[in-house]
């Protein structure tokens, strides 16, 4: 932590321009736009909270993350691999001397937490006061001494985008209270955990783990959610510029909001199909054995719940096919993999579209566009919870131009997101 003004210094001259490049990944000359928009948050909370102006504070960045395999197979205890981005929540904070977190996101206002309370709240739900005090209570009751502070953040991480931005703001909060209260104690695997159970328990979200584990740890990764508590999380290179493709991220133009039903309803009846096999959740349960008991799984179940099961069996291997492939260097396998798994999700998971929308399908519409400008080359799919949000391509970088102003054009402009794949995690500046 230093001085507000040590840190504006530092930031406009230049001096931290390396750190710039090692957390997002960066050209050189990309480096002072980064660092400029880190002293405009101090600039921010300086204004914001006058009395901590000159306050020793810290400077903290958390990314969102992007799925690349394995739709909707973490909450069955399967395989995903995931990357954060080059799109985060920054964030200045400072001790405030009372027992109060006060958090001011811009574009958004002032949200006040007070850390008597550090049970979840039900007139909390699905609210951002929800995950500061998940967040705060978790390390309290891990018995850190957790006081109250200024926070002033943005955050160009797209709400209800498919980047998850609930799970860059929760690694965020893990890794103010790590620095600031716990001596950073906490390794990044820990905090995503953390931020499963404050999006499970107070947010009031059904989740997995993987969009905690893929923002916090950072870069590519492939992870294991055998033993949940104890998921095996492996780094994996891949150099999309070398290979030729860029990574876009499709803007839907369509909402998350009140779909929280919806997502809860995978979860739910891949549960009820484990259970005809005496298990609580999907995983180790194979093909073969689906089969074996379609007639009971439909009559138990009913038949959307089979095709969703029948999804988690293969996703789940599909994302350990497309490590594996990347981890062999073979990129064209990878893609082939990717197109899989985008058809599974469309025909067997069926998180394109709400049951019963016929006039809103914007997802279908924009993975109807990848399918058409792409015309076999690259690969496209869903991308994160599905029903609404983003879809996910990647685009060879010779149709990248066109790619782009087609979406944009037949959707909205600007739409079409371009993105680098960040190397690291959520993190202290």
């Amino acid at each position: 932590m230093k001085n507000a003004g040590t840190f504006l210094t530092e930031l406009q001259s230049g001096a931290l321009n390396g750190r710039m490049i090692e957390i997002y990944g960066c050209d050189p000359d990309k480096a002072q736009g980064y660092a400029d928009r880190f002293a405009k948050v101090i600039k921010g909370f300086q204004v914001t909270f006058p009395k901590n102006a000159q306050a020793q504070i810290g400077l903290y960045s958390a990314p969102g993350r992007t799925e690349i395999g394995g739709n909707h197979t973490d909450h069955q205890y399967g395989c995903v691999l995931a990357a954060s981005v080059n799109l985060d929540a920054i964030a200045a904070a400072a001790l405030n001397g009372t027992n109060v977190i006060r958090f001011y996101s811009e574009g958004y206002g002032m949200i006040e937490a007070d850390l008597s309370v550090l049970e979840p709240v039900e007139s909390e739900k699905e609210s951002t006061l929800a995950l500061i005090r998940g967040m705060a209570a978790l390390a309290m009751k891990k018995g850190y001494d957790v006081k109250g502070i200024d926070v002033y953040c943005t955050s160009n991480v797209l709400g209800g985008s498919g980047l998850s931005s609930s799970a860059a703001f929760e690694t965020l909060m893990g890794v103010i209270l790590n620095d600031m209260f716990c001596g950073n104690v906490f390794d990044a695997v820990e905090i995503a955990k953390m931020g499963q159970i404050t999006e499970n328990q107070y947010f009031g979200k059904p989740s997995g783990l993987m969009d905690q584990s893929a923002s916090s740890v950072g870069g590519v990764v492939a992870i294991d959610f055998g033993d949940p508590e104890n998921p095996k999380v492996e780094k994996i290179d891949l150099d999309l510029n070398k290979e030729g493709y860029a990574l876009c991220i499709i803007d839907s133009k369509s909402s998350h909001a009140d779909l929280t039903d919806a997502y809860a309803g995978i979860p739910r009846e891949m549960k009820a199909v484990a259970s005809v096999f005496g298990k609580t959740h999907l995983r180790g349960v194979t093909k073969e054995q689906l089969i074996e008991k379609t007639a009971a799984i439909r009559k138990v179940c009913g038949d959307r719940a089979y095709l969703r099961a029948m999804h988690f069996v293969l996703d789940n291997q599909r994302a350990q096919d497309e490590a594996a492939a990347l981890k062999a260097g073979d990129f064209a396998a990878f893609l082939e993999l990717v197109k899989a798994s985008g058809q599974s999700s469309y025909m067997y998971l069926q998180n394109i579209s709400v049951e019963g929308a016929v006039d809103n399908q914007a997802v279908g519409v924009a993975l109807s566009l990848c399918d058409v400008l792409l015309d076999g080359r690259g690969a496209f799919r869903v991308h994160g919870g599905g029903f609404a949000g983003t879809v996910q391509a990647f685009v060879p970088m010779d149709m990248l131009d066109g790619f782009k102003a087609a979406v944009d054009g037949a959707i909205a402009e600007g739409c079409c997101h371009v993105l680098s794949i960040r190397p690291v995690g959520g993190a202290v500046v």
